[in-house]
């Protein structure tokens, strides 16, 4: 067998892959549950329940946010809830801000939490100590905790509310739709979001008889009876990824976890600039492997090959003037093509840039490597600045 064959066959291989990912993709979209409306007979049970929720938001360093998000929930609502900003020690204006916001909007749902510094005697790492601190302060049977990155749309709180209520859960966690603007954004994204969609089974996790267990960060809707049975953020203190391990606690001791996916009424743009996005994905990329490197090593090549291989297939294809290799590659390409509109599709994501999704797979291959390194050595291991390695 010669090297065009053997090229025709592995791009062949790399073509199929990423069809049958393509098609495991629309699958999960098609059947993951969907934030929507609830019905009419609920409307006096959410109205009732809407008076004894607060949300809060964690904020440390988000003064190109906290204006935006707090002004998004106030605006998504008329209900009479409370809305908790917590500054966990911003050094930049996000405490003046919000603030002047306050000063402004007179609504006395609105309340602001400068909080402690952190005590010295346990880690607390990320949103933890910010989000345990409003908790203890506040008076309420639901507790929702939003990323300051976050923006609601009108009715987003009393759809989960209403999603909380039908299913008797302990916890509903919402996903966003990822918002892009800069080009680092666009490369690596949409790769994330098809990993999260094919390698996490939304079913499996709303379902009781099964253990697995996932939740999104950005929008967790609790009742405050399950929150404090599994020690809320106090109990996962040190634990970097602690919206999974919440979610997880909630599922192991019988509570009711329910995921849904936002659309366009939860949207959120994670990271503004590329440095972002790089500190925010390496922060918790090993994490999600469990900190092994046999399946780091797995998944960068498994990135690289589905993103790269038939765009390097095209080259190898000019060199070697192989039909057999330039078929695979485009049909590979094609396949690539069919999973960003299926993107554009589902979760509204345009397809900006897909064309470089070769460079996009090197990007996140870097990503799991950096985490990797950073998660175990834990240099350079940060969230904004902050340090997340355990002394």
């Amino acid at each position: 067998m010669g090297t065009r064959e053997i090229l025709t066959g592995i791009l062949s291989l790399t073509a199929l892959a990423i069809a049958l990912v393509a098609l495991q993709l629309g699958r999960a979209l098609r059947a993951s549950p969907w934030l929507r409306d609830p019905p009419a007979e609920q409307a006096g049970e959410i109205a009732a329940g809407m008076e004894r929720l607060a949300v809060i938001v964690p904020a440390y360093n988000e003064a190109e946010n906290v204006v935006g998000c707090l002004s998004s929930i106030l605006d998504s609502t008329s209900a009479p809830l409370q809305v908790w900003l917590v500054d966990d020690e911003s050094t930049d204006a996000t405490w003046d801000l919000a603030q002047a916001l306050a000063a402004k909007r007179q609504d006395p749902r609105l309340h602001l939490l400068k909080g402690d510094p952190r005590p010295k005697d346990r880690t607390w790492v990320g949103k933890n100590w910010a989000c345990t601190q409003a908790v203890a302060r506040i008076e309420a049977d639901y507790l929702l905790f939003l990323d300051c990155d976050v923006r609601l749309g009108s009715g987003a709180i009393e759809a989960a509310l209403g999603h909380l209520l039908e299913s008797g859960s302990g916890l509903v966690s919402v996903g966003p739709q990822l918002l892009c603007g800069c080009l680092a954004e666009w490369l690596v994204q949409p790769i994330m979001m098809t990993i999260l969609a094919v390698g996490y089974n939304f079913a499996a996790v709303n379902d009781p008889k099964s253990s697995k267990a996932f939740a999104f960060g950005p929008f967790m809707l609790f009742r405050r009876s399950a929150y404090e049975q599994v020690g809320g953020h106090a109990g996962v203190a040190d634990v970097v990824i602690e919206d999974v391990a919440l979610g997880q606690r909630i599922k192991a001791q019988g509570l009711g976890l329910r995921i849904c996916l936002g659309g366009l009424r939860v949207r959120s743009r994670m990271y503004a600039n590329g440095a972002a996005l790089w500190e925010g994905w390496t922060k918790n990329w090993f994490l999600g492997l469990e900190r092994n490197w046999v399946l780091a090593v797995l998944a960068m090549g498994t990135v690289l090959g589905i993103c790269s291989l038939p765009w390097l297939g095209v080259i190898l294809a000019v060199v070697t003037g192989s039909l057999g290799v330039l078929l695979a590659s485009l049909t590979g390409i094609l396949a690539q093509l069919t999973i960003r509109l299926l993107l554009q599709h589902w979760a509204h994501l345009p397809l900006h840039y897909w064309w470089l999704t070769a460079v996009g797979g090197w990007a996140t291959a870097a990503i799991i490597l950096a985490s990797a390194i950073r998660t175990t050595t834990g240099r350079n291991w940060t969230w904004r600045g902050r340090s997340l390695a355990v002394h």
